[in-house]
C-alpha cells in the first residue's frame, strides 16, 4: 500500500489542519498531551462540557462523525479522510471521549437497524454534541457471555415494560440515551430471545450508580431499570432478532476501542530517553532497548492492522472479526508497558496521584487502568476465541447450551 497523501487527500488535510489551528482550545494542549494514559481528567474544566463544546463546534464546522452521510449529521467523507482528521484533531480529539461510544458503537448500530424517522431525529444531535449516548449491554451474570442476559422486555400494548439490571456502563452517569438489549422470550435458545431498543436514559424507573474504580474515578456504572417502558417504536431490528443487531455494535466496538486505545510506547521512549540507571540512562541499556524494540513493532502492526480494517471500510464492507486483533494486542500492551515502566522506576513506582511528579503518576494510572480495557468490549479470552474460530477457521468450542431454551438452563439465581 502507498500511504502518501493522494493531491486530493493533501488538499483535505491542508484544510483541516487550518481549522483545528484556528478553532482547537490552545489553552487545553498542553494538559492533554500529559493525559493519555489511562483516562482523561482536566484540572479545571469537565470533559463533558468541554466535550460538547469541541463537538458543537466541530459539528458547525462540517467536521463531526465526518463519515456519517450528510443528512445524519456528518460530512460523506471516505474511510480515508476520517483517518486524516483525526491525526489533524490531535489531542484534541480526546475531548469528544464522551462520545466515542456513540459516534462509534451507537451512531452505526441505529444507522444500520433504526427507522428512517429515528436515524434523522437522533442521530444529527448526537453528531452536534447535544445528545450522548452509553451502550446496555453486560450485567453481574453475564458479562463475556452477553447472551446470558437476564434484564427482560415484556411487550404490552404498543410499549415494551423492561425490569433487569446492567452494569459497567461507561457513561451512563451522563448520558442522555442508551442502546439496550433485552430477553423478549425465555422459550428459545439465548441467542434467539434477545431484541435491541434504545431509551431515553430520564426514563422513569431507570436508576444509576456509579462505580468507583481503583484509579480514584467514577466513569462507569450499575443501572437498573424497574418497569421502564419503551416505545415499540424505539426497537431496533426484528423482535427477537437482538443478537444479530448487537453484533453491529460489537464488531464497531472493537475496531473502535482497538483503534484509540493508548498503548502508551511513545510515552515509556520518552521515559527511557531521560530515566537514569546506575550504569546509565536507560535507553542505552540492551535490555531495555530490546523490550522497547519489541513493544515498537507490535505498535506498528496495530497500526497497519488498522489501515486495512480501514481499507475495507473503504470498499464499503463491514468491520469484521478480524478488528479483536487490534483491541486484543493494545489491551495486553497497556498493561505491560505499565508494569515494566513501574519496575524501572523502582521505589517511586509505589507513588500515585495528582501530587507527585508527572511521571510518577502516568504510568500507575494507567497500570491501574488497564484491567478495564483486557475486560471492556470482550476479555481477552473471548477475542481469542472469536480470532480462532472466525478468522483463523478453527473447531469451535463445544457448547452445550447451544440448542436449549434459554428458561431450561441450570443457573443459580435466576
Amino acid at each position: 500500500m502507498n500511504f502518501d497523501d493522494t493531491p486530493q487527500e493533501a488538499a483535505f488535510r491542508e484544510t483541516a489542519r487550518k481549522w483545528v489551528e484556528a478553532n482547537a482550545p490552545k489553552e487545553l494542549h498542553a494538559e492533554l498531551s500529559k493525559s493519555s494514559l489511562g483516562r482523561i481528567k482536566l484540572a479545571n474544566h469537565d470533559i463533558v462540557d468541554v466535550g460538547k463544546a469541541w463537538q458543537k463546534k466541530k459539528f458547525e464546522g462540517n467536521w463531526a462523525c465526518l463519515h456519517w452521510p450528510k443528512e445524519y449529521g456528518g460530512r460523506d467523507a471516505t474511510p480515508i479522510e476520517k483517518v486524516i482528521w483525526q491525526q489533524e484533531e490531535g489531542v484534541y480529539g480526546k475531548l469528544t471521549q464522551p462520545f466515542q461510544i456513540g459516534e462509534g458503537m451507537c451512531g452505526p448500530t441505529v444507522m444500520a437497524w433504526g427507522s428512517e424517522d429515528a436515524k434523522r431525529r437522533h442521530l444529527p444531535k448526537l453528531a452536534s454534541g447535544e445528545e450522548i449516548w452509553c451502550q446496555l449491554f453486560s450485567e453481574p451474570s453475564a458479562g463475556s457471555d452477553v447472551a446470558g442476559l437476564r434484564t427482560r422486555a415484556e411487550k404490552k400494548g404498543d410499549n415494551w415494560v423492561v425490569n433487569g439490571q446492567k452494569i459497567w456502563t461507561s457513561g451512563a452517569h451522563y448520558s442522555d440515551y442508551g442502546l439496550l438489549i433485552a430477553r423478549t422470550d425465555p422459550n428459545v435458545p439465548k441467542h434467539k430471545g434477545l431484541t435491541m431498543f434504545f431509551l431515553d436514559m430520564k426514563s422513569p424507573g431507570v436508576e444509576v450508580r456509579p462505580i468507583r474504580q481503583a484509579n480514584g474515578m467514577q466513569e462507569f456504572n450499575e443501572v437498573y431499570f424497574t418497569d421502564v417502558v419503551i416505545p415499540d417504536s424505539q426497537r431496533l431490528g426484528a423482535v427477537g432478532e437482538g443478537w444479530s443487531v448487537s453484533l453491529t455494535t460489537l464488531m464497531n466496538e472493537r475496531m473502535s476501542i482497538g483503534s484509540r486505545l493508548a498503548t502508551g510506547v511513545p510515552e515509556l521512549f520518552e521515559f527511557c530517553s531521560n530515566l537514569m540507571l546506575e550504569d546509565g540512562l536507560a535507553i542505552d541499556d540492551p535490555a531495555v532497548r530490546s523490550k522497547l524494540a519489541s513493544w515498537a513493532v507490535k505498535s506498528s502492526g496495530l497500526k497497519y492492522t488498522s489501515y486495512r480494517a480501514i481499507s475495507a471500510l473503504s470498499k464499503g464492507e463491514r468491520p469484521g472479526p478480524e478488528n479483536s486483533i487490534g483491541k486484543l494486542v493494545s489491551g495486553m500492551m497497556l498493561q505491560d508497558i505499565a508494569t515494566y515502566a513501574m519496575d524501572l522506576q523502582g521505589a517511586a513506582g509505589a507513588l500515585t496521584g495528582t501530587d507527585e511528579e508527572t511521571v510518577q503518576g502516568q504510568f500507575q494510572q494507567m497500570l491501574l487502568s488497564s484491567p478495564s480495557m483486557r475486560i471492556a468490549g470482550g476479555t481477552d479470552e473471548i477475542l481469542r476465541n472469536i480470532i480462532a474460530e472466525r478468522v483463523l477457521g478453527l473447531p469451535g468450542d463445544i457448547r452445550v447450551d447451544k440448542d436449549v431454551p434459554y428458561n431450561k438452563i441450570p443457573t443459580k439465581g435466576r
